[in-house]
C-alpha cells in the first residue's frame, strides 16, 4: 500500500487509526501488562473504604492502609524468558564461511535484544524489530507493540500492508521565554508512517499531522544491497506470544490482584492492635467515643460509673488473627498463577530428595508446552529476518538451522551416560552437540580431534570418551 499525503484523505485515514488503537482494548491490555511487570499494580490506586452514616462507602482516613504488592507477575515473564532465551542461542549452516559471517550479525548484542524483545511479547502480546540497512550494515531496532499500529494484508497476520507508529519524544527547543530564560521540556507526539515507499514522518498536534524532517525517507538507498528489494515488503518484523497474539497478563490479572489484597488486608490486621479487640461500655463517663479513643491511647485508662443502682463496667471481646488463613490463601493464589500463567515452581515439593529426571520434566511441564508455542512463531519470525540478512550478501542463500537452548535443570550425569552409550550409533558431532558441557559444536569438534578437520573424520568410541572426560554429573 502507498498513501499519497498530498490530500486529506489519507491523513484522515490515519488519524482514524490512531484514535481508534488508542481507545482500544487490546492497547489498555499491552499497557497494563508493561505496568505490571513494572510493579505499578491496582492495589497502589485501592483506598480502604468503610460503610458510612448514609449506608455508603467512604473512604477510612483513620484505619491502616497499606498497600502490598507481591510482584509474581514479573517472577513469571523473566522466568519465561530465562526459560526460552537465557542461555545463548545458537544456529547451524554447513558452511563455515557463512558460519562467521552469520556469528558477526547474531552475536552478544543481537541476543540481548532478543530476549528483551521476548519480554514484550509476553507483556504485550506481540514484539517487533525495525531491520534497518544503514552503510551496508544491518541495524535491528526493537519497537513496542503499544506503539504500532499494523495493517495486515491477510487474516492470519503474516504480511504487513501498511503500519503506523505513534509514540513521544522530549523537546527542549519549545521553549517559553517569558516565563523563563531556560528551554521548558515539552512531550510531543511523533507519527510515522510505513508503506511500501518507505516512511514519512509526523507530528501529531490536536487533530492534525503535521510534516516533520526527514519528511520522507526510503528503506534502502542505492548502491547499499546486494540484490533487488520487494517494493510491496514493510520491514517490520511481529514476533508474537500465540496465533492470537494474547498478552501473559489477561492470564493472571485477577490471581494478582487477589494476592496483593491478601497482603495487604494481613498488614492492616497487624498494624489494627486497638481494633482486634471490641470494648464493651457501660455507664461509660464521657462525650462520645472519639474522646473516649483519645483518653485511652494517652492515658491507658479510662473512667465508668455507676448510674442509678446499675454498675459500669468496660468488657472486652477478643479478634484474632489467624496468620495460618492469610498463609494458606496465599499459597493457593501462587500455585494458580504458576498455572494459569504457565510457569514452575522451584521450590515443588517433587524436588526435594527426588530431584530425578522425571520429577524435572514433570515440573517444567507446563512452562515447556507455552515455550513450545512460542518457539514456533520466532522460528517463523527469524526466517523473515534471515530475508534481509541475506540482501547484505553477495553469496548464495544457505539453509540455517536456529536452535533455542531452553534453561532447563538437568540430571548431567544421566544426560552424559545416555551421550556415551550412543556412540557409535550416532555420528560423534550429534553426541557432542547433546552434551550438556559444550557451548561452541565446532570448537569442540575441533579440540577433540586436535585440528580443524572435518567433523565426520574421526570418531570416538565409548572407552576413549570415558579415559578423557571426567564425567562428574549433577543436578
Amino acid at each position: 500500500m502507498r498513501f499519497d499525503f498530498k490530500g486529506k484523505e489519507d491523513r484522515g485515514f490515519i488519524l482514524k487509526e490512531i484514535e481508534r488503537f488508542r481507545s482500544s482494548e487490546r492497547r489498555r491490555d499491552m499497557i497494563l501488562g508493561e505496568d505490571y511487570y513494572s510493579g505499578k499494580h491496582d492495589i497502589l490506586y485501592r483506598n480502604r473504604m468503610v460503610v458510612g452514616e448514609k449506608g455508603e462507602l467512604e473512604q477510612a482516613y483513620n484505619l491502616p492502609d497499606n498497600k502490598a504488592v507481591d510482584n509474581q507477575y514479573r517472577k513469571l515473564v523473566n522466568q519465561k524468558s530465562n526459560y526460552l532465551l537465557g542461555r545463548p542461542l545458537t544456529f547451524r549452516t554447513d558452511d563455515d564461511g557463512y558460519y562467521g559471517y552469520l556469528s558477526e550479525i547474531f552475536d552478544r548484542r543481537f541476543l540481548r535484544l532478543l530476549k528483551n524483545l521476548c519480554k514484550d511479547v509476553y507483556n504485550h502480546g506481540i514484539g517487533w524489530l525495525y531491520p534497518e540497512i544503514r552503510d551496508g550494515k544491518l541495524r535491528l531496532k526493537r519497537l513496542k507493540g503499544y506503539e504500532l499500529i499494523p495493517g495486515w494484508r491477510d487474516f492470519e497476520h503474516t504480511e504487513l500492508d501498511y503500519a503506523i507508529r505513534i509514540y513521544e519524544v522530549v523537546d527542549y527547543s519549545q521553549s517559553n521565554s517569558q516565563s523563563s530564560s531556560k528551554s521548558e521540556a515539552a512531550i510531543i507526539e511523533r507519527v510515522e508512517v510505513f508503506d511500501d515507499s518507505g516512511i514519512h514522518y509526523f507530528e501529531l498536534s490536536g487533530n492534525e499531522l503535521i510534516e516533520v524532517a526527514p519528511y520522507h525517507c526510503p528503506y534502502i538507498t542505492c548502491g547499499e544491497i546486494s540484490s533487488g528489494w520487494e517494493e510491496d515488503r514493510v520491514p517490520l518484523i511481529a514476533f508474537k506470544r500465540d496465533s492470537c497474539e494474547s498478552a501473559l497478563i489477561n492470564s493472571v490479572k485477577s490471581l494478582q490482584d487477589g494476592l496483593n489484597l491478601i497482603l495487604s488486608n494481613f498488614w492492616n490486621a497487624m498494624e489494627e492492635d486497638p481494633r482486634n479487640t471490641l470494648l464493651v461500655l457501660v455507664n461509660y463517663d464521657g462525650e462520645d467515643l472519639g474522646e473516649f479513643r483519645r483518653n485511652l491511647a494517652a492515658y491507658g485508662a479510662v473512667k465508668v460509673r455507676s448510674i442509678d443502682g446499675a454498675a459500669g463496667d468496660l468488657k472486652t471481646l477478643r479478634i484474632e488473627v489467624n496468620a495460618e488463613n492469610y498463609r494458606t490463601i496465599i499459597e493457593i493464589f501462587k500455585k494458580a498463577m504458576n498455572e494459569n500463567g504457565m510457569g514452575f515452581d522451584a521450590k515443588d515439593s517433587l524436588m526435594v530428595g527426588r530431584a530425578n529426571q522425571m520429577n524435572i520434566q514433570s515440573m517444567y511441564s507446563d512452562v515447556d508446552l507455552d515455550a513450545n508455542e512460542i518457539e514456533t512463531e520466532f522460528q517463523a519470525s527469524l526466517t523473515d529476518l534471515m530475508w534481509y540478512v541475506e540482501q547484505l550478501t553477495d553469496e548464495n542463500v544457505r539453509p540455517v538451522e536456529f536452535i533455542f537452548n531452553r534453561d532447563m535443570l538437568l540430571n548431567e550425569s544421566a544426560i552424559i551416560d545416555d551421550c556415551v552409550k550412543s556412540l557409535g550409533i550416532l555420528s560423534r558431532e550429534t553426541v557432542i552437540a547433546n552434551h550438556p558441557w559444550v557451548d561452541d559444536v565446532g570448537k569442540e569438534v575441533e579440540k577433540s580431534d586436535g585440528s580443524a578437520a572435518s567433523p565426520s573424520s574421526r570418531s570416538l568410541d565409548s572407552d576413549e570418551v570415558e579415559k578423557n572426560v571426567d564425567f562428574r554429573g549433577g543436578v
